[in-house]
C-alpha cells in the first residue's frame, strides 16, 4: 500500500527547471510592477500577445477569414482579454480553458473625493474587493488610472511607483491614545469612511477658505489639466507604492501587491505562449471583477466571452446556435485563481491535511464555496482524473487544496460561472500566504508548478 504524500517542488527540480524557474520569477516580478491595476494588466498581456504574434479580432473581422495556427486576441474595455490560439480541429468539439482574473482588492477614488480638514487634504476612497480595513493604514500608496477631462482628453495617471515620486498615506491612531481603540473587534478598528489617502499640507497662499485643497488642485491642473469636476469622469485606483520583492536569506519567496490573481493570470500567459501547434483551440482568458462577484460589463457575468467565440466561430465555420451550444458545453477548463496556503502562524484556520502547504506545487481544488460548499463549483471524479493524468505525463509537482475549515469562511471563483455553459471546470492556482492584504507571499516553487500545470493542460486536454 502506498500512502499520498506531497512532493516538495524544490527538491524534485533539476537544474535547468531550477534556472527556468528563477527566470519566471524574475519576468513575472517585472510584470507585477508595471500591471498594478486591471487596466495596466490589461495592457501589458497584450503587449505580450502582440510580440508573440496575436493580432486584434478586429482586424480578423475586417478581413473575414480565420484558420488554423491563427493567434486573435479580444480587448473587453481596456479590462479584460481573452486570447485564442486557433486549433485544427472544429470549435464544436471544445477549446481549452484556463481563466483567470486580473483584479486584486485595492482603493477606489469616490467620484467626489477631494476634502480639506483641519489643514490636511485628502483623496476619499471606496474599498474594492474582501479587505481587512486597518491593512491599509501607514504604508506607502500610489496611485494609478485615467481622468477624462471636460473636453473628453484622457490623461493617464501614475504617481507613487518611481523614488523621485510622492507617495500617500492613510494614518491611523497612535498606541499612546489606543486603549479604547484596542478593545474593538478588528473590523471596527478602522471604518470604511476612515480610509482618506493624505495628499497635501501646504496651504495656496493668499488663500483663506480650503487653501490646502485650492493649492492640490493647482497643482493638479498645472501638472495634468484636471479641474476638481473631472474627477467625477475619472477611474483611479490606489495600490501599495513600491516594486514586488523576493523573501527570505534562500531568495524562495516572493511578496508583492496583487499575486491574488496575477500569479495565476501570469502562469496562463506564458504557458499559451509556449504553444506552438494544436488541435483544439486554447484560450487564456482574463477578466475583471472577480473580486466583487464577477459582475459588470467587463466581470465573468458578461457576454464578453460568448460575443468573442461567436465571432470567431463565424469567421472559421458555418456557426448557428447548436454548433455555439456544442463549443461551450465541450470545452475544459482550469479556472485559474489562488488559494491559500496553510500558514503555521494561524493553524485554528486551517485543516492542514486537506491545505495546500507552500513550495509543494500548485493546488487543485475540486470545491470551494462555504459552509457545505454553498456558491461553489464542485469538480466530478472524471474530470479530476483526466486532469490528474496530465499532469502525471508531463510530470507536474501538484497537490490538493481547500479554503480552510468547514464553518471557518469560504471563499470562490469564475469557475462556477463557466460551468453554467456545462464545460467541464476545475480550481487550480498557486497557493498564497496573506491572501487579499496589500502585500501578499507566494513561492517561486508554486508559481513554477502553476505554470507547467496549464502548460500540461493545454498540450493534453
Amino acid at each position: 500500500m502506498t500512502e499520498y504524500k506531497r512532493k516538495n517542488v524544490w527538491q524534485n527540480l533539476t537544474t535547468d527547471e531550477e534556472k527556468e524557474l528563477e527566470n519566471l520569477s524574475k519576468d513575472y516580478m517585472n510584470f507585477l510592477d508595471v500591471a498594478k491595476t486591471e487596466r495596466l494588466d490589461c495592457s501589458e498581456i497584450v503587449r505580450y500577445a502582440k510580440e508573440n504574434g496575436y493580432v486584434d479580432i478586429e482586424e480578423k473581422i475586417k478581413d473575414g477569414k480565420l484558420q488554423a495556427g491563427d493567434k486573435v486576441y479580444a480587448i473587453n474595455k481596456n479590462k479584460a482579454v481573452a486570447m485564442f490560439h486557433i486549433g485544427s480541429e472544429d470549435f464544436s468539439k471544445g477549446l481549452s480553458i484556463v481563466g483567470g482574473h486580473i483584479d486584486s482588492p485595492r482603493l477606489d477614488l469616490k467620484p467626489v473625493p477631494l476634502k480639506e480638514d483641519n489643514g490636511i487634504a485628502y483623496l476619499k476612497t471606496h474599498y474594492y474587493g474582501g479587505v481587512k480595513k486597518y491593512h491599509w493604514t501607514n504604508i506607502p500608496l500610489a496611485l494609478h488610472g485615467v481622468v477624462f477631462t471636460k473636453d473628453g482628453e484622457k490623461i493617464d495617471i501614475s504617481i507613487g511607483e518611481r523614488e523621485d515620486e510622492p507617495v500617500f498615506f492613510i494614518s491611523e491612531l497612535l498606541i499612546h491614545l489606543s486603549k479604547e481603540l484596542l478593545t474593538k473587534a478588528a473590523k471596527d478598528v478602522v471604518t470604511g469612511e476612515q480610509l482618506s489617502i493624505i495628499v497635501g499640507n501646504r496651504p495656496l497662499k493668499n488663500e483663506d477658505d480650503n487653501p490646502v485643497k485650492k493649492n492640490i488642485l493647482k497643482i493638479l491642473n498645472d501638472k495634468y489639466n484636471i479641474e476638481e469636476e473631472d474627477f467625477i469622469t475619472a477611474e483611479l485606483e490606489v495600490v501599495p507604492a513600491g516594486k514586488s520583492r523576493e523573501v527570505g536569506f534562500d531568495r524562495s519567496m516572493i511578496a508583492a501587491h496583487g499575486h491574488d490573481d496575477r500569479v495565476c493570470s501570469y502562469a496562463a500567459l506564458r504557458a499559451l505562449l509556449d504553444i506552438k501547434e494544436t488541435k483544439k483551440t486554447l484560450v487564456g482568458l482574463f477578466v475583471d471583477k472577480e473580486e466583487i462577484g464577477s459582475v459588470g460589463a467587463t466581470g465573468m457575468t458578461s457576454q464578453f466571452f460568448e460575443n468573442t467565440l461567436l465571432e470567431l466561430m463565424n469567421l472559421k465555420e458555418a456557426v448557428n446556435l447548436v454548433t455555439f451550444k456544442r463549443a461551450l458545453k465541450n470545452s475544459k477548463v482550469l479556472s485559474a485563481d489562488v488559494t491559500l496556503a496553510d500558514d503555521p502562524n494561524f493553524p485554528d484556520a486551517t485543516e492542514s491535511q486537506n491545505a495546500a502547504q507552500l513550495s509543494h506545487g500548485v493546488a487543485l481544488t475540486k470545491y470551494t464555496g462555504s459552509g457545505g460548499k454553498g456558491g461553489s463549483n464542485d469538480a466530478n471524479a472524471e474530470y479530476l482524473s483526466e486532469v490528474r493524468i496530465a499532469f502525471n505525463k508531463e510530470k507536474v509537482i501538484y497537490q490538493t487544496g481547500e479554503l480552510g475549515k468547514i464553518d471557518q469562511g469560504g471563499g470562490g471563483t469564475i469557475a462556477y460561472i463557466l460551468a453554467e455553459y456545462g464545460m467541464d471546470v476545475v480550481d487550480c492556482g498557486t497557493p498564497v500566504i496573506s491572501m487579499h492584504a496589500p502585500i501578499e507571499l507566494i513561492s517561486k516553487a508554486d508559481f513554477y508548478s502553476t505554470f507547467t500545470a496549464y502548460k500540461a493542460f493545454y498540450k493534453n486536454i
